[in-house]
């Protein structure tokens, strides 16, 4: 089986709502989507493609290599099918492998029970074949084999990723209530920031979307800071294949002259961390880092660049009551000191989101964990033209 030159299908799966940032990325890379689903997009291509999808990929969560379609009733019929796959051209006799699965079947109440047929399916065949078998458990640092099983169809995908690609790995201190790191890229792919102009992100916190800022602009890939994936364990691997595409992205990595990155917050720790962290994804000469409250934040006069808060929604950090304050006086700022720039703010609580007391131009919307957020838009307009406020209303992505 020349498993790395076969075309078969690919899931490359992210976060709810996060699909239309994800289909935007995989065209860029030269690819057609065959399929976009709220979690997802779907292509043809070979496991060396994986490779690619991987490395480059800033919204996506895993991607899924499928290997094979049976029609299993119950978890004994799932048990017999996989029995007969040639497992010995996947996964190495002295190797180790996981299984993750996705199961809607009603013969099965536990998961975890369709995870121990395969995994049994997997070791029974090789010592059949072989008289050995790999080690099995629940780490995802090497062979990784995923279980889709709706109603009575089950297919089997090699997971090319293992630890989810949803976390770009510069991250050394999370903060507080961070941001995971492909929300944060997909939020600002979804903004008409140009990479060029000023980005400044007051309440900064940790950082994440003043970091992820600067990879756009100087198009550093979440490849150059993980170094295992899933797809490098996998039987008939070339490390050559890898090194190939890590090159790649290396050389494809752009100066931009002039580029001003402004992060804020009133916490010294924040700060610190945020150093930390940029430091660790090598961009840290390109963020301007200072303490304060938002309001003493430095906004280059003269120019359209954006403004991006993400302040603390009521349900995770403080009361709600308290930020009612602080809301309306993000809208001054930006009112009063903001004008010519386009101002966003990401939040998860939309009562809250009516004390800003602007009229968003798009409402985009997005969950984090499990909360429905949206990241208004704010045309801070540098003349005349006046700003209605307005309440904030549900939208879709526009």
């Amino acid at each position: 089986m020349q498993i790395f030159t076969t075309t078969n299908r690919i899931i490359v799966t992210c976060s709810n709502r996060l699909s239309p940032f994800l289909q935007q990325e995989v065209i860029e890379l030269g690819f057609k989507p065959v399929r976009v689903f709220k979690t997802g997009v779907e292509l043809d291509g070979t496991l060396a493609d994986c490779i690619r999808l991987n490395l480059n990929l800033r919204c996506a969560s895993q991607v899924l290599f499928s290997i094979k379609e049976v029609t299993a009733h119950n978890a004994e019929d799932l048990y017999k099918a996989l029995l007969e796959f040639e497992w010995e051209d996947i996964i190495a006799p002295d190797g180790y492998f996981s299984i993750t699965s996705n199961v809607d079947n009603d013969t099965i109440n536990n998961s975890l029970y369709a995870n121990v047929k395969v995994k049994d399916a997997i070791a029974d065949r090789f010592r059949e074949k072989t008289g050995q078998r790999p080690n099995a458990g629940p780490e995802l640092d090497k062979t990784v084999i995923h279980l889709y099983w709706k109603e009575s169809i089950a297919e089997i995908f090699i997971d090319t990723s293992g630890e989810t690609l949803s976390k770009h790995g510069y991250r050394k201190i999370p903060g507080k209530a961070p941001m995971l790191e492909a929300l944060a890229a997909a939020t600002l792919i979804a903004t008409k920031w140009d990479r060029k102009s000023p980005f400044i992100n007051p309440m900064c916190g940790s950082s994440t979307l003043a970091i992820e800022a600067a990879l756009l602009a100087t198009n550093r890939r979440p490849g150059l800071y993980r170094s295992n994936y899933a797809f490098m364990h996998v039987v008939g691997f070339e490390k050559e294949m890898y090194q190939q595409q890590l090159q790649q992205l290396k050389d494809a990595v752009v100066d931009v002259p002039g580029l001003t990155i402004i992060a804020t917050d009133i916490s010294d720790d924040a700060i610190n961390i945020s150093k930390i962290n940029a430091g660790a994804a090598g961009v840290a000469d390109m963020i301007q880092f200072a303490t304060g409250d938002f309001e003493t934040t430095n906004i280059p006069e003269g120019q359209s660049g954006v403004i991006y808060f993400n302040p603390e929604y009521g349900d995770r950090l403080g009361e709600a009551a308290e930020l009612q304050i602080t809301y309306g006086r993000i809208g001054d700022f930006l009112k009063k000191k903001c004008k010519g720039y386009t101002g966003y703010i990401f939040t998860g609580n939309l009562e809250l989101a009516k004390k800003i007391g602007l009229k968003p131009s798009r409402r985009i919307e997005f969950y984090t964990s499990k909360i429905d957020c949206r990241l208004f838009e704010y045309e801070l307009y540098a003349g005349t033209k006046r700003v209605m406020p307005a309440t904030p209303e549900e939208g879709t992505l526009s």
